[in-house]
């Protein structure tokens, strides 16, 4: 394993918070593989870049040389995690956990080695707990200790109502790490409460607590909100290989140094190394065309990444098209959103009256083709580069 220093430094690149970092050098300096724990519940099988930042995570981790488990919340899933929720999640049934479960691991052992990942699913030790069991678990912690989490506590101050099931959702993430004699977890930043009841339950079954970190939830394309489907800012890892290229290269270059530092694998020092040519007068295009190029090999292969990379040349830089041109996400009613209104919402025209004018006189094309129908509706999910006139461009996602 490599030194101290390194191995930190590693583990601590992008994340949020190590807590505590004292007693995770402890357990390095002991030599022995650490068993890093995270937990998945499969609600959202169809993952985005945003859902890889914990995973890459896990990886970084795994070339260190540590045991990764990779726990499946199908008990907790049936349960629904409450954490940034204000209203009671409706909970899976089993035959949904299982086919998402299946989906999840098909996505993530394209960035985890699947030889060296030990999945598990907590209903294994879960079904096997008594009904005294469980309140034995539920009485590790009081009812005001689990007000002090933040979405319960304004849950309970508003009275909108929490159902007792949900109390049981971090007390089981808590045992699990229990059962998995956890060294490590990790988790998203909203789930701190969860990775430190963790602790507090490793406490009382007599185990030394795990160490936790947290990653910080990644921004999507427009760079403010957090990547979501929803909001149509996100870059799915199961889009095609040229669409996973188009999202990146319209990414703004601020928000390109994020992604480098959160979702490529290069070195940090080789990523710094960049960030100071770009300094000295490199283009930072050609930093994005690269990361570009290693996101799509990731989830496609190389052979994809070099033809998405042929490809984004010939219709981009060949066609006249900027390199660099803005993300915009516009929002779309059920049957989508009308060309003009589109034009209008991504800034490119002042009015729908003027985009309708543009198009009549042949000024707008939807990924270099000419639109010539005023009426023309794109669905929620579309993602095309716009161009109006000769100079204005937009990458806009139909969220």
């Amino acid at each position: 394993m490599p030194a101290l220093k390194e191995q930190l430094e590693i583990i601590k690149r992008g994340c949020d918070e190590l807590l505590v970092e004292a007693e995770l050098a402890d357990r390095l300096k002991a030599g022995q593989p650490l068993r890093v724990k995270a937990g998945f519940d499969p609600t959202a099988p169809d993952l985005h870049l945003g859902h890889t930042v914990l995973i890459n995570k896990l990886r970084q981790l795994q070339d260190l040389g540590h045991h990764i488990v990779f726990l499946i919340g199908d008990f907790t899933g049936m349960i629904g995690d409450p954490s940034g929720k204000n209203t009671t999640r409706p909970p899976l049934s089993r035959t949904e956990v299982e086919r998402n479960a299946d989906t999840y691991k098909a996505q993530v052992f394209k960035i985890l080695e699947a030889d060296k990942t030990e999945v598990v699913y907590n209903s294994a030790w879960m079904d096997k707990l008594s009904s005294a069991d469980m309140i034995r678990l539920a009485a590790t912690h009081t009812v005001a200790r689990m007000l002090e989490r933040d979405d319960f506590g304004k849950r309970y101050k508003s009275n909108q109502p929490i159902a007792i099931h949900e109390f049981l959702y971090p007390l089981v993430q808590g045992y699990d790490s229990v059962a998995l004699k956890a060294d490590l977890e990790l988790g998203g930043s909203d789930q701190k409460f969860n990775l430190l009841m963790g602790r507090e339950v490793q406490k009382h079954y007599g185990q030394p607590p795990q160490c936790i970190l947290t990653m910080p939830l990644l921004e999507g394309l427009d760079g403010v909100n957090k990547m979501s489907k929803s909001l149509g800012n996100y870059v799915g890892i199961t889009e095609s290989p040229n669409e996973i290229f188009g999202k990146l290269m319209s990414a703004s270059d601020e928000l390109m140094w994020r992604y480098l530092e959160l979702l490529s694998f290069e070195p940090i020092g080789k990523i710094r190394a960049k960030r100071e040519a770009v300094n000295q007068g490199t283009n930072p295009r050609d930093i994005k065309f690269d990361f570009a190029k290693e996101i799509v090999a990731r989830f496609h292969g190389p052979e994809a990444a070099q033809n998405a990379a042929r490809e984004f040349i010939a219709r981009f830089r060949q066609g006249g098209i900027p390199a660099d041109i803005p993300a915009v996400s516009v929002r779309a009613d059920t049957d989508g959103i009308a060309i003009a209104n589109l034009l209008k919402e991504a800034g490119l025209t002042a009015s729908t009256s003027e985009a309708l004018r543009m198009i009549a006189q042949g000024g707008v094309k939807l990924d270099g083709e000419k639109v010539s129908d005023k009426a023309l509706k794109l669905p929620k999910g579309a993602a095309v580069v716009v161009q109006v006139g000769k100079r204005k461009f937009a990458r806009v996602t139909v969220g």
